[in-house]
């Protein structure tokens, strides 16, 4: 094992990373230092965690508030690009990993730490995410990940661990579900969803309700967006987080942003996940309606391909690199000219727009029109279509004379 000093630790306050500070002192013989990130997953979540970690033996215990920054600096770059990872997910987890491993690596530097700990299993896409932005930013400072270095297998292991060493820990063998949480969304991985023929249950979802179980009564909601980026709604001005959480309230209500999704990991392996993220489902509707108005072909897609490369990037922890730094450039200067209104309906699970207008807007009623016009000569679209064809028209013509 390499030697360390001092570790700083990405802690959530969980069974994993409270057994993960006793056993770094133990094995590494070194100071570790707790770092929590808020990313809005929920005071519930953070209510007596510095405590928590102290008790299990952390020198110090640093909490960031990085909400506001995530919304504005990663979120909102990344809807700009349309990223939806293969075609459904709105990268919830993966779009709060960058900025937490950034804040981490800030927070080592600051106290002199010379090693960086997470808490990542080796089967799954966040010890990519974590350790590439720690290359990318701190290369410098050593990487710890415990779970490809202890035997500690499984839940029950965990505990006896903590309470061998007589560390308080309020987790216990019950928890069925695993889940990861913030500002964008939830997620809901284990239990019954771990068969595939398994239909998801109510536990399986945590902030939405069942469409089912939503208002017969749709109702809308009013976003301004300005250069591609929701400055209000319902005729309010808001931050980036501020709009997030008012609209998570609104799609939540109505069974807004329910995937139930298996997906293909970094690492190789399928896994499937009830995701739920209201407020960015709405965000991502009212951005494309925009979209529609402003962009001209080529460009809306260029823009389109621009969200499929970022997607993964983004999932594959990517982030901190030239060429998401060029994907995420390229799609804000599409967006400069993004600007609008839309209106859109929340209904039983689903999302409309149903209004929209843009003073850039590329739509003129006078050339789409199904009735007379005095602005479209329809004899010019014979000599386009001959010239647009003129490749085809070629090659037959070779043909038929072989």
């Amino acid at each position: 094992m390499s030697k360390v000093s001092k570790v700083v630790l990405a802690y959530s306050g969980g069974l994993d990373t409270s057994a993960i500070i006793p056993w770094l002192k133990e094995n590494y013989d070194c100071e570790v230092i707790a770092f929590v990130a808020d990313v809005g997953q929920g005071e519930e979540e953070l209510v007596g965690i510095e405590e928590k970690a102290l008790a299990s033996g952390a020198s110090a215990c640093y909490i960031a508030d990085l909400k506001e920054e995530m919304v504005k600096d990663y979120i909102y770059p990344s809807l700009k690009t349309g990223a939806v990872y293969e075609g459904k997910y709105l990268l919830g987890t993966s779009m709060a990993r960058p900025i937490i491993a950034k804040a981490q690596v800030e927070c080592a530097l600051e106290v002199g730490a010379d090693a960086l700990c997470h808490g990542c299993t080796g089967k799954g896409n966040d010890q990519v995410r974590f350790e590439s932005a720690y290359a990318a930013l701190a290369p410098q400072l050593t990487v710890i990940a415990p779970w490809r270095e202890w035997d500690l297998r499984s839940r029950e292991a965990l505990l006896d661990y903590l309470a061998e060493r007589k560390i308080p820990t309020t987790a216990t063998l019950e928890k069925i579900y695993s889940r990861d949480a913030n500002a964008w969304h939830i997620s809901t991985e284990g239990g019954v969803l771990e068969n595939t023929w398994n239909q998801s249950n109510e536990l399986c979802w945590v902030w939405t309700k069942d469409p089912e179980d939503a208002p017969n009564t749709p109702e809308e909601v009013s976003v301004l967006i300005e250069k591609g980026e929701i400055v209000a709604v319902d005729g309010k001005s808001m931050s980036p987080y501020e709009a997030l959480v008012y609209l998570n309230k609104k799609g939540a209500e109505h069974g807004v942003g329910r995937i139930d999704i298996v997906e293909n990991r970094l690492v190789g392996i399928k896994s499937r996940g009830c995701y739920e993220t209201p407020g960015g489902t709405i965000m991502m509707e009212a951005l494309r309606a925009v979209e529609q108005l402003v962009l001209d072909k080529e460009s809306f897609e260029f823009r389109e391909s621009i969200g499929l490369k970022a997607s993964h990037l983004i999932y594959d922890g990517r982030w901190f690199t030239p060429l998401c730094r060029s994907l995420l450039a390229a799609a804000n200067e599409l967006a400069q000219d993004v600007n609008g209104e839309v209106v859109l309906k929340l209904y039983k699970g689903q999302v409309t727009a149903v209004q929209k207008r843009s003073p850039n807007s590329l739509y003129s009623e006078e050339f789409a029109t199904f009735g007379e016009d005095e602005v479209y000569d329809h004899s010019h679209a014979g000599g386009f279509i001959r010239l647009y064809s003129l490749a085809s028209r070629i090659r037959a013509l070779n043909e038929q004379k072989k």
